[in-house]
């Protein structure tokens, strides 16, 4: 799957289904010392892709895809033929940079071997709540949301149905908080947060008014924002924040596809608010901690092994389906390409 041409005549552009094109092809026969063929089993689409579709991603650590070169992103395939020590057939490996195609020849040294039954066999949730997706949850939490165990602090997390918002929400509970609301975007998602993630309360902010409803469900303000949008709603959550308070600078994705800097800047009257509140505002990368990536993990792995962490995934099937999942405003859950084909 090819990254056909960047979204050149406009910073505001938005993808398309001509940006990519499905190609056949083939691999070469043996693979070289250190290298491993795998065959793909679940690639991750996300919400940062969009950004790589630019020539400026907005982002030093993301590089824009080039054009007529496979496109990639995190997946995890299985090793059918290994010349490298320390893996061997029948291995379970992912990647980060992993290329949308079937079967690939690999650097063996930049693959991670993966342990299934720390996730109950279920391997793609290495690319979701039990990996990227769950540690920028758990250490946004940790790190900029300074949360305490009995301070009775009132978490709100917007993009809540998606794949960080509703881990945000089970991780802000289970790390101390006493109170959690969710903001999505019809009236089924809000019920899910609800009734299977363990939210107390969630608005459907197409529907509802938004500033009515927080002062309705957050009556003692809003302690901790898990912010996964950006522009008008988070204007309106952070307006309703309380002094001290802390904004969890996850994601903007109203604004990627605009022509503004990361992270936008907030409106004059919002931007008042948060200085005289003191209210923290600060660009969270998940990458600056991986030191505490593997305690993380395996925390993550054991609330899912409990049944403290509930994980919803949408899953496609083929590679001809894998450019769509991005044109879609918003990530529902962790988007997933599954493969059963054996094409090259």
């Amino acid at each position: 799957y090819r990254c056909q041409h960047n979204i050149l005549n406009s910073k505001n552009g938005v993808p398309v289904a001509e940006n990519f094109r499905l190609e056949q092809s083939t691999i070469a026969d043996t693979i070289q010392a250190g290298q491993v063929r795998v065959r793909t089993l679940y690639l991750s689409v996300d919400p940062y892709m969009r950004c790589r579709m630019n020539e400026d991603t907005g982002s030093d650590y993301l590089l824009p895809w080039q054009l007529s070169e496979v496109a990639d992103g995190g997946g995890i395939g299985i090793v059918e033929e290994s010349k490298h020590d320390n893996l061997a057939k029948g291995d379970f490996v992912i990647s980060f940079s992993w290329p949308w195609q079937t079967v690939a020849i690999l650097d063996g040294s930049l693959l991670q071997k993966l342990v299934p039954q720390l996730v109950n066999g279920h391997l793609s949730y290495f690319l979701g709540a039990a990996g990227i997706t769950g540690l920028t949850a758990l250490l946004g939490i940790k790190e900029k949301g300074h949360v305490a165990v009995g301070a009775n602090q009132t978490m709100v997390v917007s993009g809540a149905a998606g794949a960080c918002g509703s881990l945000a929400g089970q991780i802000g509970r289970l790390e101390g908080c006493s109170r959690v609301v969710g903001i999505a975007g019809t009236d089924e998602k809000c019920s899910i947060l609800v009734q299977e993630m363990g939210f107390d309360a969630a608005i459907n902010y197409k529907k509802e008014d938004v500033a009515e409803q927080l002062r309705k469900l957050c009556p003692g303000g809003v302690d901790v924002y898990f912010d996964n949008v950006g522009g008008d709603i988070s204007d309106t959550v952070i307006s309703q924040m309380n002094r001290n308070s802390h904004i969890i600078l996850c994601g903007q994705i109203s604004q990627y596809n605009k022509d503004v800097p990361y992270p936008p800047p907030l409106p004059p009257d919002i931007e008042k608010i948060q200085k005289e509140r003191n209210i923290t505002r600060e660009r969270f990368l998940v990458l600056n901690y991986m030191d505490k990536q593997e305690a993380s993990v395996l925390q993550l792995c054991q609330w899912i092994q409990e049944g403290k962490l509930k994980v919803r995934e949408t899953m496609v099937e083929g590679l001809a389906n894998v450019g769509g999942k991005i044109f879609i405003p918003f990530s529902e859950n962790n988007n997933l390409i599954k493969y059963n084909d054996r094409r090259g």
